[in-house]
């Protein structure tokens, strides 16, 4: 028997497929594209925080009127709809880690850790207890099967690309997770909401943390870890006090805007960016932006799905979900790696994900780690 779409060795209503529904355009188009190929198709959306957080708040997905929204297009696609309650495992994998990660100085990745815990982990689990054979999102990724198996490669819209989030995938994981938007642009997956008639084609985009209303993250740590939150110095690179601040976790390494320092008296005035952050200290420490450069970064907690290395591996790499990519080279050791840039790099920021791209194409990406603090 051929293959069908989804290269599975089944004809298409004989191949149960989970699709993983948050609510939003791109999920519930996956749905309708999978039900109109013929497939088995099984809506199933997570209820990560409590919907009297979400209800009323745009931009917010698995929860509230997201969950109504999901529940919705299911109807419309007459496919049986789920609804998980991840409640309390998403508060321990991702909210906990968010705070304790800003108590720390880091800036951390939610959506990283939510795809790589209760998304591609737990939801993945369920879905092959549903007697699922693939696992479908809405990203916009692609997975190419190459000579040893799936890679997981950019997505072909450039503008929409989220492989950056996802470097987390394991090779297992991969085998089993499918991602039909991959080679579209948004404009016709939003065409594709129309023709199907989803009452979702016009939902705007997701732009916030899920669970930060408002966008502010601090108000969030300052809920989760109360003692995160203390007033402390700001100071130069040669120590100076030349300000005060009401918590580091309102700071990110590379930050420029809401320092308030104003005229300093015995420093240079020219304009500043936080350098580092002392939790220990309560320090937030501000220099000139050259003083932001970085040849090298120690990674942490990797992910690697490219092929076996020995020394030092040409690549790409984005230490930004929305950077371009910059040339480097990357030396992995255990469950971590050294990157050093052609180019020093600008407000590398500990917590932050550093993702790798072949050299070649910048396309397929080879993994990823977390970018270690400074000493």
């Amino acid at each position: 028997m051929a293959r069908n779409s989804l290269g599975l060795d089944k004809a298409p209503g004989d191949t149960r497929v989970v699709v993983a529904m948050s609510g939003g355009v791109d999920s519930s188009v996956t749905a309708a594209l999978l039900k109109e190929q013929g497939y088995d198709v099984v809506g199933v959306t997570l209820q990560l925080y409590d919907h009297g957080v979400a209800v009323g708040k745009a931009g917010a997905c698995c929860a509230g009127q997201d969950i109504q929204d999901a529940r919705q297009v299911a109807e419309r696609l007459a496919i049986p709809h789920y609804v998980l309650d991840y409640e309390s495992r998403f508060r321990a994998e991702v909210m906990d880690s968010f705070a304790d990660a800003y108590a720390r100085g880091e800036t951390p990745v939610p959506c990283i850790a939510c795809n790589r815990t209760v998304k591609f982990r737990d939801l993945l689990r369920t879905a092959r207890e549903l007697g699922a054979e693939a696992l479908a999102t809405g990203h916009y990724v692609r997975r190419v099967m190459g000579e040893t198996g799936p890679e997981l490669h950019r997505g072909a819209d450039p503008a929409r690309d989220q492989s950056y989030f996802l470097f987390g995938t394991t090779a297992e994981q991969l085998d089993f997770l499918r991602f039909p938007l991959g080679d579209l642009p948004k404009s016709e997956t939003r065409a594709l909401a129309e023709r199907f008639d989803l009452a979702v084609a016009d939902k705007p985009d997701s732009q916030d943390i899920c669970f930060v209303p408002n966008g502010d993250y601090a108000a969030v740590v300052q809920k989760l870890r109360p003692e995160a939150v203390e007033a402390g110095d700001i100071v130069d690179m040669a120590g100076t006090v030349v300000g005060r601040h009401e918590g580091i976790v309102r700071f990110t390494v590379g930050q420029r805007r809401g320092l308030a320092l104003g005229e300093r008296e015995g420093t240079d005035n020219n304009r500043l960016y936080v350098v580092k952050l002392e939790p220990e200290t309560r320090r937030v420490v501000v220099g000139p932006r050259s003083a932001l450069g970085r040849s090298e970064m120690a990674l942490h907690d990797m992910n690697w799905i490219g092929p076996a290395v020995a020394g030092a591996l040409p690549v790409q790499v984005r230490v930004r979900s929305s950077q371009a990519l910059r040339p480097a080279e990357i030396e992995l050791a255990g469950e971590g790696a050294t990157v050093r840039f052609a180019e020093p790099e600008i407000g590398v920021s500990p917590g932050q994900a550093c993702v790798v791209y072949d050299r070649a194409t910048g396309s397929r990406v080879l993994g990823g780690g977390f970018i270690r603090r400074f000493a």
